[in-house]
């Protein structure tokens, strides 16, 4: 079985590394980035299997990388979970919209992250 690969963009180091480290232990191959400005050139090298993104990013905010990822045929497939404190309904809505597969409030237990990463893996389309 050909391991999975986790993407995290999240820019706070702790939060990051809980999540890269609840995704080691469910068996992915995780890396990470607390920039959003270099996000999208890793996505295109790594090809990641899914993304665990949060949406309050320094720089360029998560909602604008997941639409710029939706409108490039190469990384529009790949699975986005978000993970943030943005949970007010019109902050899920806004996710959904611009093309997350699921949208999780922090904080976020294990076995919620795990699923949720599941769940967007089984419902991806492969085209390769």
């Amino acid at each position: 079985m050909n391991e999975k690969t986790v993407m995290i963009i999240e820019d706070e180091e702790d939060a990051a590394e809980l999540f890269a480290e609840m995704m080691r232990v469910s068996g992915y191959r995780v890396f990470k980035t607390s920039k959003s400005a270099p996000a999208i050139e890793m996505m295109t090298v790594e090809k990641p299997d899914v993304i665990l993104l949060d949406i309050m990013m320094p720089e360029i905010s998560g909602l604008d990388i997941l639409r710029q990822m939706r409108r490039d045929p190469a990384l529009a497939n790949i699975p986005v979970v978000v993970v943030t404190a943005k949970g007010m309904p019109a902050d899920i809505k806004n996710g959904m919209e611009a093309g997350a597969s699921t949208y999780l409030t922090k904080p976020v237990g294990f076995l919620d992250l795990k699923e949720a990463v599941e769940r967007a893996l089984g419902s991806q389309t492969t085209s390769t």
